[in-house]
C-alpha cells in the first residue's frame, strides 16, 4: 500500500496546539497551588513569596493561553481548508452523516472505511465546545485579575454574577481542561495506531499520510 504525503497543519495551528497546552499544564499546577497552598505559609516573607510567585507565573501562562485562543479563532475562519470549523463542524451534510460511523469506530463496532486528514466531526466538535470553555476561562480569569476595570467587571458580571462565584466556574472549568488532556492524549494515541496516517507526528512536522 502506497501514501502520498500532505500538509496539513500551518506552522501557526502548530504554535497554537503547543501553547494551549503547555499554558494548560502550568495554569493547572499554579491553579491548584492557589485554591490549596501546599507549602508552609510561615516561609512567606522569609524564604521568598510562594503564593506572589505562583500568581506571577499563572497570570503570564494566562497571557500565553489568551493569546494561543485567538491564534486559534483565527484559524477557525482564516486558516486552510482542514483548519477552519467549516472542515469539522458539524454544520455539513457530509459532517453530520458521519457522525453514527465516527462513534461505532470508537465503540469497536466497525471498521473507519473513511480517512478525513483534518479533524474527524467528534474530535472538531470537541475542540470547539473545549473552545468555548477556553473563552469563559479568559473572561472569568480577567474578570478575577482586574477587579478595578470597570470593562472586566462588566462581562464579568453579565456572565458569572459576583466575584466568588466566577471564581468557582474558573476552577471547575479547570477542571473539563484536565478531563479533556487526559482523554485527547488517549484517542490521539489510539487514532494513530487505527489510522496509520501519522496523527501524532503530524503536530510535529504538520504533515499526515493518505492512502493512494
Amino acid at each position: 500500500m502506497s501514501y502520498e504525503r500532505i500538509k496539513i497543519w500551518s506552522i501557526l495551528l502548530r504554535l497554537y496546539h503547543w501553547s494551549f497546552a503547555g499554558s494548560i499544564v502550568v495554569l493547572v499546577v499554579t491553579g491548584l497551588y492557589i485554591n490549596t497552598p501546599w507549602t508552609n505559609s510561615l516561609i512567606e516573607n522569609h524564604n521568598g513569596f510562594p503564593m506572589a510567585t505562583m500568581r506571577y507565573i499563572h497570570f503570564l501562562a494566562g497571557f500565553i493561553f489568551t493569546a494561543a485562543v485567538i491564534m486559534r479563532l483565527f484559524l477557525l475562519f482564516f486558516g486552510n481548508k482542514f483548519e477552519r470549523a467549516s472542515d469539522f463542524a458539524p454544520v455539513t451534510a457530509r459532517n453530520i452523516k458521519s457522525i453514527p460511523a465516527q462513534i461505532m469506530t470508537y465503540l469497536y463496532l466497525r471498521k473507519s472505511d473513511e480517512q478525513h486528514l483534518g479533524h474527524n466531526v467528534l474530535a472538531g466538535t470537541s475542540y470547539l465546545l473545549t473552545f468555548f470553555f477556553a473563552l469563559g476561562q479568559l473572561i472569568s480569569g480577567f474578570y478575577l485579575l482586574y477587579p478595578e476595570s470597570a470593562n472586566w467587571q462588566w462581562w464579568g458580571l453579565t456572565f458569572f454574577g459576583p466575584q466568588q462565584q466566577a471564581r468557582n466556574i474558573h476552577h471547575l472549568l479547570m477542571w473539563y481542561f484536565i478531563f479533556f488532556a487526559v482523554i485527547h492524549i488517549y484517542l490521539v494515541i489510539w487514532n494513530d495506531i487505527k489510522g496509520k496516517d501519522g496523527l501524532i507526528s503530524s503536530i510535529f512536522t504538520g504533515e499526515k499520510f493518505k492512502k493512494i
